[in-house]
């Protein structure tokens, strides 16, 4: 009976893994590398991490913990435009939800190859959601540099996603 317990707890507790992930990752985002500029365009972890999970486990990372995950982004950023983050990461679930059968089982080139496009149009959305909030457009540099950085730091990411979900038990997906 306590082994059934146990059993039961380590189960719970290793269903939060992408949450507590894709936390962390929000968390690596935003840790000072002490590179003068860097801040304005450190990749973005957390969009891998919800990338990932959207495709392998959608069902351990609701759209509450999404929208949450976002929310506690754009305060730790201390961005004038809170939500902003929890939006763009809804319309990235949303999206790779719908195309999740293109990823699933795939080369890796393939995920990579989505996720330069899903990176690309969220960060397009939000210069251009900043651009218009500002009343002019913005100057793209900063918005292109971290869609790259996050791009070239996508395999790390997804490495590192990939020795997490070996704790996930499986689904039957």
């Amino acid at each position: 009976m306590a082994h059934s317990l146990r059993q039961r707890d380590f189960g719970t507790v290793t269903r939060l893994v992408p949450v507590l992930s894709t936390l962390l990752f929000v968390i690596v985002s935003m840790l000072p590398f002490h590179i003068p500029g860097f801040g304005l365009i450190a990749p973005s972890f957390a969009l891998m991490a919800i990338f990932h999970w959207t495709i392998y486990r959608p069902d351990l990372l609701p759209l509450s913990a999404v929208f949450g995950i976002g929310l506690f982004l754009d305060l730790l950023n201390g961005t004038p435009f809170v939500g902003l983050s929890a939006l763009i990461f809804l319309l990235a679930r949303t999206a790779v939800l719908n195309q999740r059968r293109l990823f699933f089982e795939r080369p890796f080139l393939v995920l990579w190859l989505g996720f330069l496009v899903l990176a690309s149009a969220c960060f397009l959305f939000e210069w251009a959601f900043v651009s218009v909030i500002q009343f002019m457009p913005l100057r793209p540099r900063l918005f292109i540099f971290q869609a790259v950085i996050t791009v070239a730091c996508f395999p790390i990411g997804s490495y590192l996603l990939a020795l997490a979900h070996r704790a996930v038990p499986a689904n039957g997906t």
